[in-house]
């Protein structure tokens, strides 16, 4: 899959550097219950000195995840960023799970699969886990779904789970991993 900027690297334009910091510092500051206690000068610091980390992140905004930071690891000395928009993100819905899914279907093929797509940006699927800690600072996927990561013994039988929140309640479900529905994204995580 090609990148998205023009240079067809995963290098960011200065213009684009400074572009996504100021998105990330604005939306930081803004929502400060999702990481309290952290400073965004000490985020920014780790950004500029990892430029493929930063290129994630760019991915993350461009296909509409709004990442913001939602941990820090003490152990590893890593900020924890999860994909924050409301609903799931629009420019990785009405993907099936994975390659071997994508390639199973015969007919109607969706574009591409979330596992690719995670691995073609740099992030990784959030765990069920990381789902429903994600759902402690606020309300997503009301409207949504998003395809999270998948233990192997489901996948192995050619299932794949989701997750949503309905009725003030965050729900797993299952699906075929060829499945996919326009309301039906990804969120990823990023370590930086």
């Amino acid at each position: 899959m090609a990148k998205s900027n023009a240079s067809n690297s995963d290098e960011l334009s200065p213009e684009q550097r400074e572009e996504l910091l100021q998105i990330l510092k604005a939306r930081f500051e803004k929502n400060v219950n999702r990481h309290q206690g952290l400073e965004w000068a000490n985020v920014q610091v780790k950004l500029e000195a990892d430029s493929k980390k930063l290129w994630s992140l760019h991915e993350m905004e461009r296909t509409g995840g709004e990442p913001d930071v939602v941990a820090y690891d003490n152990n590893t000395g890593e900020y924890i960023f999860y994909d924050c928009s409301a609903e799931s993100p629009k420019g990785r819905r009405s993907v099936c799970y994975d390659r071997e899914a994508l390639e199973s279907r015969k007919q109607h093929k969706p574009e591409n699969s979330a596992m690719e797509m995670a691995a073609d940006m740099g992030i990784e699927l959030l765990t069920e886990e990381q789902y429903r800690e994600l759902q402690k600072l606020g309300n997503f996927d009301l409207k949504t779904s998003s395809w999270v990561k998948t233990p192997d013994h489901i996948r192995k039988l050619g299932g794949a789970i989701f997750c949503d929140r309905r009725y003030d309640t965050v729900f797993m479900y299952h699906n075929g991993a060829e499945s996919y529905y326009g309301a039906r994204g990804f969120r990823g995580s990023l370590r930086v």
